[in-house]
């Protein structure tokens, strides 16, 4: 019932003008940022104080901007069944694409490592109408219905999809000279791998060096940010190697590390586009005190 609740929703959205549905998701936004706990608003603003370095005042607008943004973005997801490669630079511009293209010339897949920043289903979304073979690599959602739902639409953008737990697929698909999509900046409890990101030590996905290792693949940091217009810039970065030596752990630190910083930047340019409500810094590492 949801599913089709939220199929009808998305047709409506797709008939509006981009004015009337921004502003339309912006009012959605306002409405549903007091239902943000108490305790999770602390949580962002804490962090953002403490990471960017500014007041608690200032974090809070960051923290509020960050939170808000989701409802115009709810708003493009919906509308993503009018986008196609004939219109999609309408909506989105590449930036560095050579970057991508070269790193698939090397003939051994690709990792694109990305960030909750922006309006990442539209980073994917916008790859994939542009040829570029993207397999997106997504969390199982709680409910199915909105599962099968974005799915959908991921697939109708000519993304593959594929979970989280098939690795073996990932592999296989990279093997095949296939772009691998990976999210890594949220905290990853005791799977990750701990790197310093805005100063403190953080618990971070380790998929992206680990697989580049294995296939001795390139490794394209991507990211999307929007425009005062409500256009949107994907900003694709040179291709990172990994360095290959005796000590595979150390290895996928050390490269782990690199993205971090990548990562770390366009947000430190882009603050109030990063999932800031997200608790990147749970996990801490039992030799490390805050």
């Amino acid at each position: 019932m949801l599913y089709y609740l939220v199929k009808i929703i998305s047709r409506f959205v797709c008939i509006l003008p981009r004015a009337l549905r921004h502003n339309l998701g912006m009012a959605i936004g306002r409405l549903c940022w007091p239902l943000v706990s108490k305790k999770r608003r602390k949580m962002a603003i804490d962090n953002i104080s403490r990471g960017l370095g500014i007041t608690e005042e200032q974090a809070a607008t960051v923290a509020k901007t960050s939170g808000i943004r989701f409802g115009p973005m709810f708003m493009e997801v919906l509308h993503m069944p009018r986008l196609n490669k004939e219109n999609i630079n309408k909506y989105v511009t590449l930036r560095g694409s050579e970057h991508l293209e070269a790193a698939l010339a090397m003939g051994r897949g690709v990792i694109l490592a990305t960030a909750h920043s922006g309006n990442w289903e539209l980073l994917g979304a916008a790859l994939a109408m542009h040829g570029f073979p993207l397999v997106a690599v997504v969390q199982r959602q709680t409910n199915a219905a909105m599962d099968t739902f974005i799915n959908e639409y991921r697939t109708k953008a000519g993304m593959h999809v594929t979970y989280k737990q098939g690795v073996r697929e990932m592999v296989k698909l990279m093997g095949a000279g296939k772009i691998i999509g990976l999210l890594m900046d949220q905290d990853n409890h005791s799977d990750g791998v701990f790197v310093e990101f805005f100063g403190r030590m953080a618990s971070t996905p380790q998929g992206a060096a680990a697989l580049a290792r294995l296939g001795n693949a390139p490794i394209v940091p991507a990211f999307i940010t929007e425009n005062p217009d409500g256009t949107h810039i994907a900003i694709l970065h040179p291709p990172v190697l990994v360095t290959k030596t005796e000590d595979r752990t150390e290895d996928i630190r050390n490269t782990t590390q690199h993205l971090t910083r990548i990562i770390e930047q366009h947000i430190r340019q882009h603050p109030q586009e990063w999932f800031w409500l997200h608790n990147r810094w749970k996990t801490v590492p039992p030799d490390f005190k805050r």
